[in-house]
């Protein structure tokens, strides 16, 4: 069965409350610089303004290109033909899901809830 909540990405953040998802949904450019600047400071690598486009992992449209191409959870989840971590049987246990999971635990919260919808 297919997870419901299209706003919760493959990992379990929200979509819905991410920075560039607003900011491509109501074009707020301000909002797409700040969003910019946080992000390469926390990533310790350089993301410009053009590069916040995103209506969320898991819906169509626009994405940014570490979404896109390079989050490691989004490549194994799309590999195995899941739709985020709830499918896997090896989330409780994943290390690359911890990595996220230890900054935001809540994102282990929003999988478990998808996982009892199915």
């Amino acid at each position: 069965m297919k997870n419901t909540n299209q706003l919760i990405g493959c990992c379990g953040l929200d979509c819905e409350t991410c920075d560039a998802r607003i900011a491509t949904i109501t074009n707020d450019n301000a909002l797409r610089e700040k969003t910019a600047a946080l992000w390469t400071k926390l990533n310790g690598v350089t993301i410009t303004a053009d590069m916040i486009n995103c209506t969320g992992c898991r819906m169509e449209g626009a994405k940014t290109p570490f979404c896109e191409k390079l989050c490691p959870i989004h490549n194994c989840v799309r590999e195995r033909g899941f739709d985020t971590c709830a499918d896997c049987e090896q989330m409780d246990g994943c290390l690359t899901l911890g990595s996220i999971a230890v900054n935001s635990p809540f994102v282990l919260e929003n999988l478990n809830r998808l996982r009892e919808a199915r």
